[in-house]
């Protein structure tokens, strides 16, 4: 399959970037009118309408949902790449169209995504709220699961760029992460449970051809509070996706792209029915997700440490601060020492150079802006080396 020339064919360009709301996909939802039907399955806290897409009209029955935490809306771009595929005459899409019925909620918490926040306008974390459904979001979207009754379920997050694979210095970032969730303590593995591994072992297989090296798997650690966990102790085979860092993309739309291409391959496998293969060894070869990256690493720097000069490294991590509708990145100094076994995104070597403040001070604190100056020519703004 030319999952390229797909994705440069179906890309949605009407949707770019981090922030992610109802205004943005309302359009959309506008133009898609025409070819499937366009509902609202409830509301938010503050009133916000929670939007249902279905699409296609075959038998097996998949549920999609996305940005349940606001600030996650990366996988949205790649569900509506999708959708704009499967409108198409694409023979691919014509199949899918006749074998599947696709139920979405684009975004899950409105209220979160317009305020840019992980949690709903109550400051719930909706992933913690499937057993006591404290929030009107939760609950529309166990309603939703509930009425619908998937054969699928997709559980679409963005996960953080302090997630990496590999070691002894052969590190890349986790680009994108699956997950088949546990279904009860002992993690065992039941069918429901082997369907979604055999998913993800297909999508993975395509993944590698493009980000080879760069594909994790969650802790499968069970918690019943967490929407994937209860779905899949109901019986339904369930998959999560986290869309992670790509070098250089801190929009994420080149992890969108790879998005797009695990969906894409995920369903072929499931209509081509080669998910009925156990893959649970292949699965399991995924490496596991480890806290390893800061955004940025500066290494041999020289600093005043309680009245005293030594040489160690310091890392930078980006905060994301919403202003005026935009994400702006604003890097800020995290953590001090030897930082052995970590890694920078982008790395600096400081060659012993001393460290000064903006005011010409040598001390070093965490959590300060990460604006200073290595030795008398090397100004950083932002985190990063200015040229």
């Amino acid at each position: 399959m030319d999952f390229e020339g797909i994705y440069n064919s179906y890309l949605n360009n009407k949707l770019h970037g981090r922030y992610i709301t109802n205004e943005d996909i309302e359009p959309i939802l506008n133009d898609l009118k025409n070819d499937f039907e366009i509902g609202t399955v409830g509301t938010s806290v503050m009133g916000k309408p929670i939007y249902s897409i279905k699409a296609g009209s075959g038998k097996t029955k998949v549920f999609i949902w996305s940005q349940m935490h606001g600030n996650e809306s990366t996988t949205t771009k790649a569900v509506f790449d999708f959708l704009n595929f499967l409108k198409s005459d694409n023979e691919i899409a014509l199949t899918f169209r006749e074998h599947f019925t696709y139920y979405i909620l684009p975004i899950v918490n409105p209220d979160g995504a317009a305020l840019y926040t992980r949690a709903n306008a109550n400051e719930v974390d909706l992933n913690r709220d499937s057993v006591n459904l404290t929030q009107p979001e939760s609950k529309v979207l166990r309603q939703t699961f509930e009425d619908f009754k998937p054969d699928f379920a997709y559980n679409m997050h963005d996960q953080r760029t302090i997630f990496g694979l590999g070691k002894n210095g052969d590190v890349k970032p986790a680009t994108v992460s699956f997950l088949a969730p546990s279904y009860n303590e002992e993690r065992e593995i039941n069918e429901p449970r082997q369907t979604a591994i055999n998913v993800i072992a297909a999508m993975n297989n395509t993944l590698q051809q493009f980000i080879p090296g760069q594909v994790g798997r969650f802790d499968d650690g069970f918690n019943i509070n967490c929407i994937g966990d209860m779905f899949m102790s109901q019986g339904v085979p369930t998959i999560l996706f986290e869309a992670g860092h790509y070098p250089n993309d801190y929009l994420r739309e080149k992890t969108r792209k790879f998005i797009f291409f695990a969906i894409l391959s995920g369903f072929y496998a499931i209509y081509e029915n080669v998910i009925a293969i156990n893959k649970s060894e292949e699965y399991f070869r995924i490496p596991q997700n480890r806290v390893i990256f800061f955004d940025m690493m500066y290494k041999n720097v020289k600093i005043n440490y309680e009245n005293k000069e030594i040489i160690t490294n310091f890392a930078s991590h980006y905060k994301e601060v919403l202003i005026d509708k935009s994400v702006i990145f604003e890097a800020f100094v995290k953590e001090i020492g030897e930082l052995d076994d970590f890694y920078g995104h982008v790395e600096y070597d400081c060659e012993g150079e001393l460290f000064y403040n903006s005011d010409s001070s040598n001390l070093l604190k965490s959590e300060q802006k990460a604006d200073f100056m290595i030795g008398k020519n090397r100004e950083f703004v932002n985190g990063i080396e200015k040229k």
